[in-house]
């Protein structure tokens, strides 16, 4: 075995466990900080005497919180900080947990979730492909498809778990425990597994035009970062209409989600049928990453994401048309989750494949502003939507209408996008 191939070798295991380390980080972040909520929230309200309004106020609160810190957040990142950011927000998380498991009323809830929604900002999903992007560059592709695996089973691992400590003790110790977990284990994890050192240098990875391409057919930014990097993107037609798709589409995603379970019982299906059909869209997700991973994983991101934006409004279609039999609420459930675990890797592919692979972190951190107000604001639209009509129906007709516009927005940036060659982009 020559020298280059034991090179090549620890070079895929070194990536395999850094990827590794940060799946592990998103199974953590996901299932304390988010897929928790739900189970805690119904176990603590007898003992405060609140309402669902109001426990549910303070997450509202804390998912606003995290679309103001996306962009800062981003562009740290960009800067080099992504292991300061990623570890300090687990500390962070692992002791607004203990502080929430001491609450004896309701208003103190809202401090304790404000500072819950940075560590959100911090952990999920964005903050992790940035680190990945940093880290790889134009190879970074493969590395965020296998992170969303990863987070995938969040739920599977952290819903169960919780409802065992829920059983056995109550909801206070349930939420030490999540803490305890965060300043263990997800403090520890980032500390050694990010190492700025390591990074990819700004422009390494770049490509040189080719012989037949004039600098002026490269649309190409110069060497770019935070504010300079955002202007740059705000004169570009695909960062609009990506915005605007994303925007719309986790909007709609989470109203639906934080709904479904009323809105199949409203459309006549009884509770055990609803639960069976819900549980299956999260092994849809994981499902539909796999896919893409297998099959398409050197397809265009544009052409990936217009297959899964094209699914939304498929699914619920087939919800609203088909006869009310758990074989098609089944099929429902597939495509929308497959759709949406598809979703989650275009959204974190879409800038470096579609804009730019530079400052990746402040652009990216942009788009999410508006995504995540719109997933924090949804399920309130959606409770005043049906309060006005009566129904879901509503609900289910504006949802579709929302995923045309997806549509068309995703198939605009993937338009002004495809105008450029994958050479071209910067």
């Amino acid at each position: 075995m020559t020298t280059d191939s034991l090179s090549l070798g620890r070079q895929r295991t070194a990536r395999r466990r850094f990827i590794a380390a940060l799946g592990v980080g998103q199974i953590i972040s996901w299932g304390t900080l988010y897929y928790s909520f739900p189970l805690i929230a119904e176990a603590m309200a007898p003992d405060l005497a609140a309402d669902k309004p109001s426990i549910y106020g303070a997450a509202t609160l804390g998912l606003a919180a995290s679309s103001l810190a996306a962009y800062p957040i981003g562009t740290a990142i960009d800067r080099g900080h992504g292991r300061s950011i990623m570890a300090g927000g687990f500390l962070l998380g692992g002791l607004l947990l203990l502080a929430w498991s001491q609450v004896t009323a309701i208003w103190q809830l809202y401090p304790i979730f404000l500072g819950i929604g940075l560590t959100i900002a911090a952990t999920l999903y964005d903050p992790a492909f940035a680190v990945v992007a940093r880290r790889f560059g134009r190879e970074a592709r493969q590395g965020i498809t296998a992170l969303t695996l990863w987070g995938g089973f969040a739920s599977t691992v952290f819903i169960p778990l919780i409802q065992f400590l829920l059983d056995r003790t109550d909801w206070r110790e349930t939420l030490i425990v999540l803490g305890l977990v965060n300043l263990v284990v997800g403090v520890g994890l980032h500390l050694r597994t990010i190492d700025p050192r390591q990074d990819m240098t700004p422009g390494e990875d770049e490509t040189e035009p080719q012989a037949d391409q004039s600098p002026k057919q490269v649309d190409q930014p110069p060497k770019i970062e935070g504010n300079t990097a955002l202007r740059w993107a705000s004169r570009r037609p695909v960062f609009w209409a990506l915005l605007i798709a994303f925007t719309l589409y986790f909007g709609s995603f989470s109203a639906l989600t934080f709904h479904l379970y009323p809105l199949l019982l409203e459309r006549g299906f009884d509770a055990t049928t609803v639960v069976s059909a819900i549980a299956i869209i999260g092994p849809a997700q994981v499902a539909g990453r796999v896919v893409i991973w297998t099959l398409a994983r050197h397809s265009p991101i544009r052409q990936v994401g217009l297959v899964a934006t094209l699914g939304f409004p498929l699914a619920l279609a087939l919800l609203i048309l088909l006869p009310d039999h758990f074989a098609f609420l089944a099929l429902f459930a597939l495509i929308y989750g497959a759709a949406n675990g598809i979703m989650t890797i275009v959204r974190g592919l879409a800038i470096p494949e579609m804009l730019s692979r530079q400052a990746y972190g402040a652009i990216n951190g942009a788009i999410s502003v508006p995504s995540n107000a719109a997933k924090a604001l949804a399920p309130v639209g959606a409770a005043l939507l049906w309060s006005a009509s009566g129904s879901y129906d509503s609900l289910l007709l504006a949802a579709i209408a929302t995923a045309l516009v997806v549509v068309a927005s995703f198939a605009t940036a993937a338009w002004y996008s495809a105008r450029n060659t994958p050479a071209q982009q910067p």
